[in-house]
């Protein structure tokens, strides 16, 4: 005890005494109570400054992804969410997301705060607040979730939509389930969004919350079918699964006809040809006949959208598309699945058993399928051993005669391998085959029996099980077989073969009677030690031989039965009581001896070998209940395919084209009075001209106003097809039908309203022309010339403005735009701002020294191109400065980048000293900033691409500009502040300088004191995307530059090109 105690307290003598050590975490105190964790981070956040705060809180987002918990730090986090720095409310919303449901008391308090965040401009915070508010799992703030969700899915932002349809699963699946009829209107207006960033996530809260509103999908199949390609991928997998279900219930089998099954070509005798022949007549009248299958449009729409995804890189988006094949595709066009099915086995392990056991379901029923790629199922050492045994499973079923000979080849390679487990299997698919293709069992057979003499007895044994299944189907002809495992008996040792050969003795006995009686002699010597099943099937052997053979087995019978009678299985002690009264029979029953033969060599089905994949198509391929051949909580299956078509007409989607009102013509005709304005000043010298050159201008002014009409035609049209995607044609027709009317009574409302002629009246009525689209060479409002405007006077004479137009063409005239424009505040800006046209900056391409006496300049002419609407039109002006004509001068040799095209010139054969001569290229950057390499004249040459002339002037009204700008925000925005140039002292030269960078239209000008605003708009020329340009000036030399546009590189481009512009004097 002393020694004890002494030990004792040396061991308390060495601990610190210190209060300060105890709180060291070094000194070993981390396990003191004294110890407050997280009190350094607690601290950082109590913090004035936000750099300790943004530190702090990087540092416990990094905990929390390490799987630390970190929830002791929640009240010293809620309190930052106030924070005006977006950096630290971003991880703090990221926090709040995680551990808002643990601490919903805390989180309550900061609801009013969340719903401020609501409203901020950076769309990153409004869509964490909304994630962070649906993660308070409280049934009272219910309603203001609700009004939270309703806000966020009329958000300008896709991102925030999304999260909007993110958390309306999160809502239904945690609170209140009466809000089913709330929540599928929200989920109503996000399917209709065509944003491909929302269109995911709204399906997905449509399966989740009502996927038996079936009629919701009908306006957006369509929609959803073009869109689908570029949805990220994982809504892609929900689109296409919930594509597949709508399908099955609203398209016909695009199979039925295979599986009605046809009549053969020719008949079984001519007695059933005169037979039918006589009922011929009576069918037809019992049984109408059915309707050939022809394929509705919109499912070829699916089929078509869904199969460029095959190419996809993500395994699972290619399964769903396999799985759409499967269910909805023709059988001969199930061929084009396979091949991505058998490129996604070079993935992982898991995504290989997936896909490989989709495809051994599949291989059952459409063995022909997989034929082509066998050898890609052929096993390695390498893979795992449920990769082996389902590719193994594949091969065996899909072998056919033709295939036979390689597979067994194959075969006989895995069954001398080290994997004893998928040796065992292989031997059963040399079985399968067998038993399948009768023209090589002779030969599989003797194949197993030679697997007896294995060294592995497992080996042996299940060639054991596996012959005696295959000696059923035909056992006369192979007696020596049934000898020879007879003999092989006492060295076998696995239950199931010994089993097996005492049945196959037994069954047989009559072909082996004077091995059989010597193996039940075997048998009985060890009848002890022997299995459960063993021992059942010695008592079987003994019962049928003293049937068959009395005198020598009598005794050997009556003894196993003895030994059984005592054994302590109550199986084998039924069993024996059971046979006893019928193979040995009292004096006084036994009335079942006599059919004691019957009883036990009656004819038995031979086992029908089959695959264990035989059936299991069951279950819906790809899901979890296929993969586990068991059905799983929450599976549905597919809906069966109609027997009648239902009807189509609820996919199309009609659109209602604007109509103008009487005031809105009547200003349209104001606007065009006063546009034209200084046209009539100059009437009277054009009344002067002959009548021939007033004929032709007149022609020419009508061309123009109908290319124009046209123009606008053709770009609602290709928004409708980029918003709308793929509307049906009788809808497309009549729009466009209505559409060309309505442009041809506007242009001849501006012909009247502009020249009051009697001669353009008539002109006008003389030759009337109806606007087609497919009969223009080229849509002018693709391109745009350098932009001109003119005073617009309204009524009240009052100055006002229009949008700008080109100076070569008249463009179509938006009335919504015009109508807002002239209810806005007028503009004197805008009324003094007349920009000439800009010439254009010729560069050099060849020089005269290179060229051997050849020059070239090129540049940019800002006119649409011949070649078409993605190629920027560049002329090149060739100079002889020699005095020898120089021939053949052509494009040689092209290097592009990948992508890009170039439309070359006539070759020019002969160019005459000290003369000059122009051409016109067409090239298509793809919206990239690569030169376009060229070889002319034994010369290589370049044609910079020049950010400003990438682009082509894009008529936006100021809402929809704000409304595009919004959208690219963020990493697609660049800006610059500087100090313009002393020269530039008004509107008019700032504006100049702008598009003499800048391919665009002005599309608002706001002048107010000492600010000025100038907005600008245009869209690349091969991608059409928007590249908005927004310039303030403020005291008169203080300016900033604002450039939006999804090519982030254009972005610092064309900052860097108009800062150098509005800077130079």
């Amino acid at each position: 005890m002393a020694s004890d105690t002494l030990s004792s307290s040396n061991y308390h003598n060495d601990r610190p005494t210190h209060e300060s050590d105890v709180s060291d975490p070094a000194s070993g105190g981390i396990f003191s109570t004294d110890y407050k964790r997280h009190e350094d981070l607690k601290q950082m956040l109590d913090a004035n400054k936000d750099n300790l705060k943004l530190e702090a809180m990087k540092r416990i987002v990094a905990m929390m992804s390490r799987g630390r918990n970190v929830s002791s730090l929640f009240p010293a986090v809620v309190k930052n969410v106030v924070s005006k720095n977006s950096e630290i409310k971003k991880l703090v919303f990221v926090y709040l997301v995680r551990y808002a449901e643990e601490q919903q008391d805390l989180a309550l308090l900061s609801v009013s705060t969340f719903q401020k965040s609501l409203k901020e401009s950076n769309q990153l915070i409004r869509a964490s607040a909304l994630r962070v508010l649906c993660s308070i799992r409280v049934p009272a703030i219910v309603p203001i979730m609700m009004l939270s969700l309703k806000e966020a899915a009329a958000d300008l932002s896709p991102f925030v939509r999304k999260t909007a349809a993110n958390a309306i699963v999160k809502v239904y699946s945690s609170l209140d389930p009466d809000l089913k009829d709330a929540l599928i209107e929200v989920i109503e207006k996000l399917l209709k969004d065509k944003t491909t960033l929302v269109a995911g996530s709204a399906v997905m809260a449509f399966e989740e919350v009502c996927p038996e509103r079936i009629d919701l999908i009908h306006k957006n199949y369509r929609k959803l079918c073009n869109l689908v390609m570029d949805i990220d991928e994982w809504g892609q997998i929900t689109v296409i699964n919930m594509l597949t279900k709508y399908s099955r219930s609203q398209f016909l089998d695009p199979n039925q006809n295979e599986t009605e099954g046809e009549e053969p070509f020719y008949p079984d005798s001519e007695d059933d040809e005169e037979e039918n022949d006589d009922n011929e007549g009576e069918n037809e009248e019992k049984v109408p006949k059915k309707k050939p299958y022809i394929m509705d449009p919109d499912h070829r729409l699916l089929l078509k959208s869904t199969k460029p995804l095959l190419q996809s890189r993500n395994a699972a988006v290619v399964m769903a598309v396999a799985q759409l094949y499967y269910y909805l595709a023709p059988r001969l066009e199930m061929i084009v699945i396979i091949k991505p099915l058998v490129r996604i086995q070079r993935s992982h392990k898991e995504v290989q058993i997936i896909s490989l056991t989709m495809m051994a379901t599949m291989s059952v029923n459409c063995k022909g399928l997989f034929e082509p790629y066998l050898k890609s199922f052929y096993v390695r050492a390498t893979d795992p051993i449920q990769v082996k045994l389902l590719k193994l499973e594949i091969l065996t079923n899909i072998a056919s005669e033709s295939t036979i000979p390689a597979i067994l080849k194959e075969f006989q390679t895995y069954v001398t391998g080290s994997d004893t487990e998928f040796a065992i299997a292989t031997v059963q698919a040399i079985g399968r085959c067998a038993s399948n293709i009768k023209e090589v069992s002779d030969s599989c057979l003797s194949g197993l029996v030679t697997l007896l003499s294995s060294k592995d007895e497992k080996i042996v044994g299940e060639s054991v099980v596996v012959i005696k299944k295959l000696l059923q189907q035909n056992p006369s002809e192979h007696t020596e077989i049934i000898s020879h495992m007879a003999k092989i008996v006492d060295r076998i040792t696995f239950p199931m073969a010994r089993a097996s050969i005492m049945w196959l003795m037994g069954e047989y006995c009559d072909k082996v009677p004077k091995i059989a009686p010597d193996v039940l002699r075997i048998a009985c010597r060890g009848f002890i030690t022997e299995e459960t099943i063993v021992k059942l099937q010695i008592i079987n052997l003994a019962a049928k031989l003293n049937l068959t053979n009395h005198k020598q087995t009598k005794l050997l019978c009556q003894y196993v039965f003895n030994l059984a009678k005592y054994d302590v299985n109550y199986d084998i002690r039924d069993r024996v009581r059971f046979l006893r009264p019928i193979i040995m029979p009292a004096e006084k029953g036994g009335s079942l001896h006599k059919y004691a033969k019957k009883i036990f060599f009656g004819t038995k089905p031979a086992p029908v070998l089959k695959s264990a994949f035989v059936g299991r198509d069951r279950y819906t391929l790809g899901s979890l209940s296929h993969i586990l051949d068991q059905e799983v909580s929450g599976y549905k299956d597919l809906p069966q395919f109609p027997e009648e078509a239902p009807d189509s007409s609820v996919r199309n989607v009609e659109e209602e084209m604007p109509r103008m009102s009487g005031k809105s013509k009547k200003k349209m005709t104001s606007m065009l009075e006063s546009f034209y304005s200084d046209d009539e000043d100059e009437s009277d010298e054009d009344e002067e001209s002959s009548s021939e050159e007033s004929d032709s201008d007149e022609d020419s002014d009508e061309s123009s106003e109908e290319d124009d009409s046209e123009s606008e035609n053709s770009d609602e049209d290709s928004e409708d097809d980029s918003s709308e995607d793929d509307s049906s044609e009788e809808t497309s027709s009549t729009s466009s039908d209505s559409s060309s009317e309505s442009s041809s009574e506007e242009s001849e409302e501006s012909s009247s309203s502009t020249e009051e002629k009697p001669k353009a009246k008539k002109t006008t009525k003389a030759k009337p022309k109806q606007s087609n689209k497919e009969e223009l060479l080229l849509s002018f409002d693709d391109f745009s010339s350098p932009v001109q405007t003119s005073n617009v006077m309204s009524s009240n004479n009052t100055s006002t403005y229009a949008p700008i137009m080109d100076s070569s063409i008249l463009a179509p005239v938006d009335y919504t735009a015009i109508k807002e424009i002239s209810q806005s505040e007028p503009s004197a800006a805008m009324s003094n701002f007349v920009p000439t046209i800009i010439p254009r900056q010729s560069l050099d391409l060849i020089n005269r020294v290179s060229g051997q006496g050849l020059s070239a300049t090129y540049k940019f002419t800002r006119s649409p191109s011949l070649h078409g609407s993605n190629f920027v039109s560049v002329e090149i002006t060739f100079t002889n400065h020699s005095q020898k004509a120089i021939r053949n001068i052509g494009i040689k040799d092209k290097k592009l980048q990948a992508g890009m095209t170039i439309q070359e010139f006539v070759e020019i054969a002969s160019l005459e000293g000290s003369t000059s001569r122009a051409v016109l290229i067409g090239i298509d950057f793809k919206d990239t900033t690569h030169g376009a390499n060229t070889q002319d004249f034994k010369c290589p040459v370049s044609v910079k691409a020049i950010v400003g002339e990438l682009v082509k002037p894009s008529k936006i009204t100021p809402e929809n500009f704000k409304k595009e700008q919004g959208k690219l925000a963020g990493m697609y925005e660049a800006s610059e502040n500087f100090n313009i140039s002393t020269s530039l002292s008004n509107t008019q030269t700032i504006c100049s300088r702008v598009l003499k960078v800048l391919n665009c239209s002005v599309v608002n000008i706001v002048e107010e004191e000492n600010n000025l605003k100038c907005y600008f708009a245009s869209q690349t020329v091969s991608g059409n995307h928007y590249l908005l340009v927004t310039l303030q000036v403020r005291n008169t030399t203080n300016c900033s530059i604002t450039v939006n546009c999804e090519k982030i590189v254009f972005n610092s481009m064309l900052t860097k090109d108009l800062k150098t512009e509005l800077t130079a004097d």
